[in-house]
């Protein structure tokens, strides 16, 4: 048994007893923000997906049927292989509260999963493992090739029909990137107007806050001008009085004296 397949069969049985794992459980939170996790995850349900879908196939009656579904594991199969970049690079991203054993494991089932993905029947024969040639040794004839190496049109059109897939893929990857550096470099010219204007509101504030201090002593000094003048009117006032009254007083003496 490879290594491969030890890997394999180890990563099913603890997908079966995960529901016991209890630190796993605790854990469970982590894959929330986890991309790798979640694409891991989607991925290995397309890949057992594909192998119900291989194994109703080989059961198919229908020739015709089974040629369909067939088609489709060939398509799932090289849309799964576009997965494989792009989970690599994720794998290689450090996750907040991931162990370096983790982080190692993850490495492993990326390495794994081209093989996993190869290994789906999918109707077209298996290419043989060459060790040393195409053809039998004299000294052993009882060697024999599973392949007859015939390959019928219909493979070589599903062949054509992955690379259309994969090409289109491709592009989809391209313009969703684009997008998304557009969007990093205009959030990068936002961070840096909002520290260029950080300053501008500061001195803004503080000739707000002066504008506002000088207009309350204007306000007190305007105050203490109003209340003189009030006095100096009230003064003058008196006096014109007391001169008012100074007359009258020497008239009335004046009258009464005759």
């Amino acid at each position: 048994m490879s290594v491969i397949d030890l890997l394999t069969r180890v990563d099913s049985i603890c997908k079966k007893y995960d529901k016991y794992d209890v630190d796993r459980q605790k854990d469970a939170n982590i894959s929330g923000d986890d991309a790798f996790a979640r694409l891991y995850a989607v991925v290995d349900a397309d890949i057992e997906a594909a192998l119900q879908k291989a194994e109703q196939a080989s059961k198919e009656k229908g020739k015709a049927s089974a040629v369909a579904i067939n088609a489709e594991i060939r398509r799932t199969k090289a849309r799964l292989l576009e997965e494989v970049p792009k989970l690599q690079r994720l794998a290689m991203k450090k996750v907040k509260g991931l162990s370096s054993q983790e982080f190692a494991a993850r490495n492993d089932l990326v390495l794994a999963l081209p093989e996993r993905i190869q290994a789906i029947p999918d109707g077209t024969p298996a290419a043989p493992k060459q060790t040393g040639g195409w053809t039998a040794s004299a000294s052993r004839p009882e060697i024999k090739f599973d392949s007859d190496g015939r390959f019928d049109d219909e493979y070589f059109q599903q062949t054509e029909e992955s690379s259309r897939f994969r090409q289109e893929y491709e592009m989809r990857l391209d313009v969703i990137a684009e997008g998304l550096d557009t969007l990093k470099n205009m959030a990068s010219d936002m961070n840096e107007e909002m520290d260029r204007q950080v300053p501008l509101m500061d001195e803004i504030d503080t000739k707000v806050d002066k504008a506002s201090s000088d207009l309350k002593n204007t306000n007190v000094r305007l105050k203490d001008t109003v209340m003189q003048l009030r006095s100096s009117r009230n003064f003058c006032i008196d006096i014109v009085l007391l001169i008012i009254i100074l007359g009258i007083a020497a008239y009335l003496y004046n009258v009464l004296k005759k």
